[in-house]
């Protein structure tokens, strides 16, 4: 973290959602092993699974962060001083949140495996988004960053 760094998170993805997409990688390559039999036996799994990997890396994973006057969520940042109330909302309440009581407007930078969220309003007669609605791990952390 830089100095004016003062929250900083990566929400990546948890590990019970690797299997599936690995599995279903090996298969591929099995299968074009099988299809192509010219084809090198080990040379499918060498390029179908590290591609995989680098998938699910690249396109499950987003970053947090409060630094420089901003709060940066995913590929949006807004300056903290046009941001309002924060709450944290405690995992129990998340489905109502995510739900019902989501304005369509809203920002949302939301990761299923990730339980809390923090809801920032945003107080910017321009901006026509009411609030942003972000997953993270260290909501109290992330709330304090805010409102600092």
């Amino acid at each position: 973290m830089t100095a004016t760094t003062t929250f900083r998170e990566r929400l990546y993805v948890t590990w019970w959602i690797w299997p599936l997409p690995l599995l279903a990688a090996a298969l591929l390559a099995a299968e074009v092993h099988m299809g192509f039999p010219g084809v090198r036996s080990w040379l499918p799994y060498v390029i179908l699974l590290p591609l995989t990997v680098v998938l699910i890396v690249r396109m499950g994973s987003t970053k947090v962060e409060v630094a420089g006057g901003e709060l940066r969520a995913g590929d949006a940042h807004i300056p903290l001083d046009l941001l309002g109330e924060v709450e944290v909302i405690a995992p129990e309440d998340k489905r109502k949140a995510m739900g019902p009581y989501l304005d369509p407007a809203a920002y949302v930078v939301h990761r299923g495996w990730v339980k809390p969220l923090v809801r920032v309003r945003v107080n910017d007669p321009e901006d026509p988004t009411p609030y942003w609605v972000i997953s993270t791990r260290r909501p109290e952390e992330l709330a304090a960053a805010i409102k600092s």
